[in-house]
């Protein structure tokens, strides 16, 4: 009888520490807006995919959708108060949870990406409240202030951060020259550490975590740098200068020991990561591919992005950063799944569907109508559904192929 409790209590154990996190967050698993999904419509009807529901009443912003395997979580702005909004998946309104002022200046609204770890939601409004949580009841945990706690500097369009976790920490860069990027113990919002970095204000970027044999490393943008920091310590690692313009969106890629970064300034840029994660050095730039927030997505050996004021979705060679092609569809949002990409159009709102390979060809098209403001939220694509966020509207797609 012992045994077999033994052998129960054992079952128990390795089932929960095998169990997967129920983790969303900004532009994908690994933020590189590339969407883990198979059996999707390589071709839509001439009216657009089946809208499965939709709901009016999420307040202005342009901050995207997390989605887990129950819920989906958006922030928005409703009488110039900040909102954290859960549904469940098929549109029905779980909570709301009203947590700081919002932006109401220029572009009023959200700006950031809600983060999911398990059961705690991660949000930051654009005036710099960070507030954890509970998922399930929409409760706060813990909340800090990035201006008020951390003399934190905002920027001309307000924080734009979607929220960075790492094991026990979360990540946040108020802009100070002193406390310039903060570490939290995300459980109980206690400083673990803050860093210098650049001293420079914080940019528009939400950043991306690579993890090495020997570090993990924290790569973000601010002002007019892009630099890496040691996760565990804070330690300022290497920095990149983009000194052109400050409106800093996209957040950078890392492949095979190579960072991507696309800016206005710079244009795209690729970087070589040296094994330990101390140094940088320059490959090659081009400025093709050179929009502040549309995002750069990398297929094989291939670059896609767009063009900022040319108004082209452009492609280059990820090895030699030559152009390869360029499709005119206006300047827009990338991201890509089941071999095809997802192209979502500032000006008409229209949504893409191009297959970016031999060449790139628009395949399908349709136009987000419903909805206010401008067409900045980043699609999300889950479990065979396109979610698009336009301003006081989400809209949820089936984009699933029919199995015969």
């Amino acid at each position: 009888m012992k045994n077999l409790i033994f052998l129960f209590i054992t079952i128990l154990f390795f089932s929960s520490c095998t169990q997967q996190p129920d983790n969303a967050q900004w532009r994908g698993d690994n933020r590189d807006g590339i969407y883990q999904e198979t059996n999707l419509l390589k071709v839509w009807p001439e009216e657009g995919p089946e809208l499965l529901w939709e709901y009016e009443g999420v307040g202005n912003g342009y901050g995207s959708p997390a989605i887990t395997s129950d819920k989906l979580f958006i922030n928005g702005e409703i009488d110039s108060l900040s909102h954290l909004f859960a549904f469940d998946l098929t549109g029905q309104l779980l909570w709301k949870f009203e947590y700081d002022s919002s932006w109401v200046v220029n572009y009023p609204g959200s700006r950031s990406t809600p983060t999911v770890v398990n059961d705690l939601v991660y949000v930051c409004s654009p005036m710099g409240e960070i507030v954890c949580v509970n998922a399930n009841e929409g409760t706060k945990q813990w909340s800090t202030n990035m201006i008020k706690d951390y003399k934190g500097k905002n920027t001309r369009f307000g924080f734009s951060q979607s929220l960075l976790v790492d094991g026990d920490k979360v990540f946040f860069a108020p802009g100070d020259s002193i406390t310039n990027v903060v570490a939290f113990n995300r459980f109980t919002g206690e400083t673990i550490w803050t860093s210098k970095a650049k001293s420079e204000k914080a940019a528009y970027c939400s950043p991306l975590l690579i993890q090495l044999p020997t570090r993990n490393i924290l790569v973000t943008f601010s002002e007019f740098s892009l630099f890496g920091l040691d996760t565990k310590s804070g330690e300022l690692l290497w920095a990149f200068e983009d000194t052109i313009i400050d409106t800093k969106g996209n957040t950078p890629l890392y492949v095979d020991g190579h960072i991507y970064c696309a800016s206005y300034g710079n244009g795209t840029v690729k970087l070589k990561l040296s094994d330990d994660g101390s140094e940088i050095t320059e490959v090659w730039r081009n400025k093709e591919i050179n929009n502040i927030q549309g995002g750069l997505i990398k297929i094989a050996d291939k670059l896609y992005g767009s063009r900022h004021q040319k108004f082209k979705l452009n492609v280059l060679d990820a090895n030699s950063g030559e152009f390869i092609d360029s499709l005119e569809v206006k300047r827009g949002i990338t991201i890509a799944a089941d071999d095809m990409l997802y192209y979502y159009a500032e000006q008409g709102g229209f949504m893409n569907l191009i297959n970016p390979e031999p060449k790139l060809t628009l395949i399908s098209e349709f136009r987000i109508e419903k909805g206010t403001k401008e067409h900045f939220a980043h699609p999300v694509i889950k479990n065979g559904v396109l979610y698009i966020r336009h301003g006081n509207v989400l809209l949820a797609y089936n984009i699933r192929k029919e199995e015969v």
